[in-house]
């Protein structure tokens, strides 16, 4: 095997000394939204804590070029890429302050060639698809995520699989960034973080060597984590000829975290935080990744969970734990059966978002009718959450207190008391939460584009409002699946790609109203059958309006025209809050539709307190 070397790097010292290249043959960019806030929120819990201790992320696999300093990635692209989209949505976000500077530094730097030659290349240089056309537009918007798309469109760029991959992640990465961390002096903080603190190990060898140590390590495993050392902690109180018995039952745990992809530590979290009164120097009543084993060892705490008398009790809860939980990330409700509103949740978060499963466990034995409830009032909550971009740590800070309140309401064993105390709950921490958001809640709906989230969370916002007038056209009041509204297509009424024509007569009639902005506008986005949509295409509304009508959705076909039946029919009433517009579609009609649509949201995303 050739010679191999390795070198500890911090984020800012590997982006300062290094240009990373991934050669074609190495997978594409594949993390989801799911995976890039993972990486945020498990650097976020560090930077949370007191600790000012490194935050070791793993191994970097590389093999060096004739280049120097240049390196091939063989294993660690994945977050090397997300690293780097991090430096470049720091860098927007530090626009005209010091920091930007040095961040410039990270993201490209010239370097002299074999030939003497002076070179400006980029700190990650990917060679598989268009992928070095979608890194240059996200560093050379240096802004925010909604102008990239326009860059990559313009470049006759298709945005598909990885690349639509790297665009959604810079979105996810400088979302997070601009919502957890707006103030100034945060930021700093975080980025101090990043820097320094955030460590990894760059092996350097040949390719075939390297390909042989990513087999190795793999094949392998790695150290002791907490979940590990719980396990350890566990058989110290068993029997000897219970060992196997043990060993059997922790199967039970780790193997469903791990077929279903979960991490381990993620769900002991919320484990703890869910079934136990957490309490710690910070009096935030959370409990960090790193403190989790230490958490366990407490004297207070080993009393609380009586593992030393009772390690079988102790496991089994444990084991019925990850079984709710993979059930509710499933979709299901606490009686194991496919549930409207978790799904709705779901479609929501995306599976990125997991902290609600805190006050899901803790209220899971709750009579499905009152577990129901509580879901369909946390489906609005999290709508608020999500739309008005609260940081994350506040709402882990209150969800694991609210876990400690749903535990109790759950033990209640007074069906009148557990109804009357889960609605003073809902009132008492949803309801006057969501209140006070009210006014930043209309100002997000009102600026609102498809750009603003992630797509999935813009089909969920559309389905529900299209699923909401669908039911009142019926005079239905119990909702179904989302699943029916969240396969059709997002059409852009205004065309996402127009002819010349088209845009020029927008102009003719709009005057100073930006095409590119209005085109993404809420009021501009419907939901559409896929062969409509196809057939539609770029044409003029006027052209399009017969084809709207017949879509199956009325909130689609109400464009074109509404229905009327007779006096007080549940048609008529939702065409009170409807419209049908006439021949052209201009900014001033998307603006007025994006009123409608507004309003509508009030009726759907509401507190209610629970009848009977």
């Amino acid at each position: 095997m050739a010679k191999i070397e390795n070198h500890k790097y911090t984020i800012e010292e590997a982006f300062r000394d290094c240009f990373y290249i991934v050669p074609d043959y190495q997978r594409e960019y594949i993390w989801s939204d799911k995976e890039v806030n993972k990486l945020l929120e498990d650097i976020d819990d560090e930077i949370g804590g007191s600790s000012t201790s490194e935050y070791f992320i793993g191994t970097i696999l590389v093999s060096p070029t004739t280049q120097k300093n240049h390196y091939e990635v063989i294993d660690g692209q994945q977050r090397l890429t997300t690293f780097f989209l991090i430096i470049c949505a720091l860098r927007a976000l530090f626009k005209n302050e010091p920091q930007e500077q040095t961040l410039n530094g990270l993201i490209s730097t010239s370097y002299t060639n074999s030939d003497g030659e002076i070179n400006t290349s980029l700190k990650l240089n990917p060679k598989y698809e268009n992928a070095d056309e979608v890194i240059t537009a996200i560093v050379k918007a240096n802004n925010k995520p909604e102008e990239i798309k326009g860059m990559v469109v313009a470049a006759g760029v298709k945005q598909f699989g990885s690349l639509e991959n790297l665009i959604n992640a810079y979105n996810t990465v400088y979302q997070f960034l601009n919502t957890n961390y707006k103030e100034n002096g945060a930021l700093k903080k975080y980025w101090g973080y990043l820097s320094n603190n955030v460590i990894f190990i760059q092996i350097s060898t040949d390719v075939s060597s390297a390909l042989k140590i990513f087999e190795t390590i793999n094949e392998r495993g790695v150290g002791l984590n907490p979940m590990d050392l719980l396990k350890n902690l566990l058989f110290t109180n068993v029997k000897l000829d219970e060992f196997t018995k043990l060993k059997n039952e922790w199967k039970k745990i780790t193997k469903p975290l791990e077929e279903n992809k979960e991490k381990p530590l993620r769900f002991l979290r919320y484990f703890l935080m869910a079934n136990y009164k957490i309490e710690n120097d910070r009096s935030d009543s959370t409990v960090r990744e790193d403190e989790i084993y230490e958490w366990f060892t407490n004297k207070k705490n080993i009393a609380l969970c009586n593992y030393q008398t009772e390690p079988f009790v102790f496991v089994r809860k444990i084991i019925k734990n990850v079984y709710t939980f993979m059930s509710f990330t499933q979709g299901k409700g606490n009686d194991d059966k496919d549930n409207v509103y978790m799904n709705n949740i779901r479609k929501l978060t995306g599976g990125a978002f997991s902290l609600h499963y805190v006050l899901l466990l803790a209220s899971y034995t709750l009579p499905k009718e009152l577990f129901d409830y509580l879901l369909k009032q946390l489906e609005t909550f999290l709508f608020y959450y999500i739309l008005t971009r609260t940081p994350t740590k506040e709402l882990e800070r209150n969800f694991s207190n609210w876990a400690d309140e749903l535990r109790s309401i759950s033990g209640l064993t007074s069906s009148v008391e557990q109804k009357t105390k889960l609605n003073e709950f809902i009132i008492d921490r949803f309801q006057k939460n969501t209140a006070s958001k009210n006014p930043e809640l209309a100002d997000a709906l009102k600026r609102y584009n498809l750009n603003s989230l992630q797509q999935y969370r813009t089909r969920y916002i559309l389905a529900k409002l299209t699923q909401h007038v669908d039911m009142a056209y019926k005079g239905l009041s119990t909702p179904g699946s989302l699943d029916e509204y969240t396969v059709l297509e997002i059409e852009h009424i205004l065309p996402n790609t127009p002819n010349d024509e088209l845009k020029a007569d927008f102009k003719e009639k709009n005057k100073d109203n930006e095409y590119e902005t209005y085109k993404i506008k809420l009021g501009n986005l419907t939901l559409l059958e896929k062969p409509i949509n196809i057939v539609a295409g770029r044409d003029f509304f006027i052209d399009k309006k017969e084809l709207y009508k017949k879509c199956k959705n009325y909130l689609t076909s109400s464009l074109a025209e509404l229905n009327t039946v007779g006096n007080n029919s549940s048609i008529n009433r939702i065409n009170e809050k409807l419209k049908s517009f006439g021949d052209h579609w201009t900014a001033a009609t998307i603006d007025e539709r994006q009123k409608i649509l507004i309003s509508l949201s009030e009726l759907i995303w509401k507190i209610e307190p629970l009848e009977g």
